[in-house]
């Protein structure tokens, strides 16, 4: 089946559902107008469609491997690479000091959404610069923001994240990798790190990891963690990729799916590395990248669901078995009321998850052009929903993909189980949806849940607003804003223990009524009749109330969690 971009819904959802108007009328983003921005979707569409797409399968067929100690990736990704660095696609919304487009993320989040429909596997290596890129900006010196950040945007040199360690995941506190003074500026970093994505590669001319580690003089746990620039290649005087660093890929993991995304295991041995950002603030830097990440991971899910949506619609518009019932209609499994019934289901919360990653890109957007602390805490109160529930559709939507395909959804040829094998990893990476959902529960309420309270209020605005229209979903959508509230406003009365117990539903909650609001407002934008409007009567209506149980689960506490004894668990 051949990927198509939706390229209208991401031009619909900008301009009725997220106002990225309002994002193009500050002076930071002043030139990407109207013209502008469609002109990048458009491109961005064909060079998925037509370049991205065709590597989907033999990226799961023939994925990355480890050679005499050579990765060697998919053929077709090196071309397809080259592709995606000379369209300028890796530094689209980097600073233009250093050659990026300066485009707003708002933008770059639907070209990340539609490179993830594609082709996952490949796009999660410019979703690693970008991140670096991000996170350089921001915390490294002039010299290495100099050197690396415009080799990093044209493609010549690509990036990493190195976290994670054996004993060391969540609980990143634990790392083990020490760096040590050369007394000359530069650090020996020693250690082992785990499930580095895109660790190496065959067609980069460097590649540059950021490695968390402690100083010999750092605290223990996270507080005493710094950030260093590791590269591949040690740069030579002209900036160039020059002799061999102490460093090696141990090993590429076997993995579940995205396997033309090589997952290293990678050895530090005294290699030379920089420092970034001030000593013992690495993961302030470090959360930089991650943040960015976050975001980018859900579009990841999103993506898939497109990806597997269409797939699933594909085969249902063509697969002919059984009676179906409607006159008139296409003969075909599709008029089949279950059927019909998976299909909206994908179709509607593909949207509500779309709509809700771009609202928050575009309060990045904001609150970078304006400064106002209120547009920065909405974008870090919608990021942990965007990933969680981003992740949490691409994995659903997946699933129901392979549902509608009945049998032959679980044979490999038909493709639709790899969707899923690829996508189950993101609710995983940059913070599994359990710890996104502890952030909002924690970190995102230590306000008094101000932030909430001005999101819900928009919400109820809206839908009062929405009352004569549309009388039935409007009542629906605030009942479920308000008892939200009152939710929230339990929730910060509460331990955090009792927090975390309610942490993970209290988020779907949240999507929930996110996904109603961003429905109803675009029945609003398109008039009150047509598909629009039928998908959020469909949305209001069939998936909306699962707030009521989910709230109700979210203010238990965490009683019955623990009435189990370890030893019951096992019994």
């Amino acid at each position: 089946m051949a990927y198509r971009a939706p390229v209208g819904d991401f031009r619909f959802i900008f301009d009725h559902i997220v106002d990225l108007d309002q994002v193009t009328a500050t002076e930071l983003f002043a030139e990407a107008d109207a013209d502008v921005v469609n002109a990048i979707l458009a491109e961005a569409g064909k060079l998925c469609e037509q370049v991205m797409a065709p590597l989907q399968r033999p990226g799961d067929l023939n994925g990355a491997v480890l050679e005499n100690g050579v990765v060697r990736t998919t053929p077709g990704f090196a071309e397809a690479f080259a592709q995606i660095a000379e369209g300028g696609w890796i530094g689209i919304s980097a600073s233009p000091e250093y050659g990026g487009m300066g485009l707003p993320h708002t933008v770059a989040t639907a070209v990340n959404d539609m490179m993830s429909a594609a082709c996952l596997s490949l796009q999660l290596n410019p979703l690693m610069s970008q991140g670096q890129i991000e996170a350089l900006e921001h915390h490294a010196s002039d010299a290495i923001k100099e050197l690396y950040i415009p080799k990093l945007i044209s493609g010549e040199w690509c990036g990493t994240m190195n976290l994670t360690e054996a004993q060391a995941g969540s609980d990143v506190g634990a790392l083990a990798t020490k760096a040590e003074p050369n007394g000359d500026g530069t650090y020996a970093v020693t250690g082992q790190k785990i499930f580095i994505s895109w660790g190496d590669n065959d067609f980069a001319g460097n590649i540059c990891h950021l490695v968390l580690a402690r100083l010999p003089d750092g605290a223990p746990g996270t507080k005493g963690i710094s950030l260093f620039m590791v590269p591949k290649y040690l740069p030579d005087d002209n900036g160039e990729a020059g002799p061999a660093n102490s460093l090696k890929v141990v090993s590429l993991e076997h993995k579940l799916g995205l396997h033309g995304s090589p997952t290293a295991v990678m050895q530090y041995d005294g290699a030379t590395g920089w420092l970034v950002g001030e000593p013992h603030k690495g993961m302030a830097a470090m959360f930089t990248m991650m943040n960015n990440a976050r975001l980018g991971v859900g579009v990841q899910g999103i993506g898939v669901a497109d990806g597997a949506y269409q797939h699933a619609l594909a085969y249902a518009t063509d697969r002919k078995q059984g009676h179906t019932p409607p006159e008139g209609g296409t003969g075909t499994i599709s008029d089949h009321a279950d059927v019909r019934r998976m299909l909206t289901t994908m179709k509607a919360d593909l949207f509500a998850s779309r709509a809700i990653a771009l609202a928050c890109a575009a309060a990045i957007d904001m609150g970078r052009a304006t400064g106002d602390a209120d547009w920065d805490a909405r974008a870090a109160f919608l990021t942990p929903i965007a990933k969680a529930f981003g992740t949490d559709t691409g994995i659903e939507v997946a699933s129901l993909g392979i549902q509608v395909h009945g049998g032959m959804g679980f044979i490999e040829e038909t493709g639709a189980a790899q969707y899923l094998r690829d996508v189950r990893v993101t609710a995983i990476y940059e913070g599994t949806n359990g710890i996104q959902a502890m952030d909002l529960v924690g970190r995102k309420l230590m306000d008094g849940g101000e932030a909430a309270y001005r999101l819900l209020e928009e919400i109820e605005t809206s839908a009062e607003t929405n009352r004569g229209t549309f009388p039935e979903l409007a009542g629906d959508l605030w009942s479920a804003a308000e008892t939200l509230r009152e939710a929230t406003e339990w929730l910060v009365q509460q331990a955090p223990n009792d927090r975390f117990a309610g942490a993970v539903p209290y988020l779907r909650a949240w999507a929930r009524v996110l996904g109603g609001h961003m429905h109803l407002k675009a029945a609003q934008a398109e008039g009150g009749t047509g598909p629009r409007t039928a998908l959020a009567q469909f949305y209001i209506k069939n998936l909306l109330p699962e707030y009521t149980g989910l709230l109700a689960q979210a203010t238990r506490g965490s009683g019955d969690l623990y009435a189990l004894s370890a030893d019951d668990l096992a019994a």
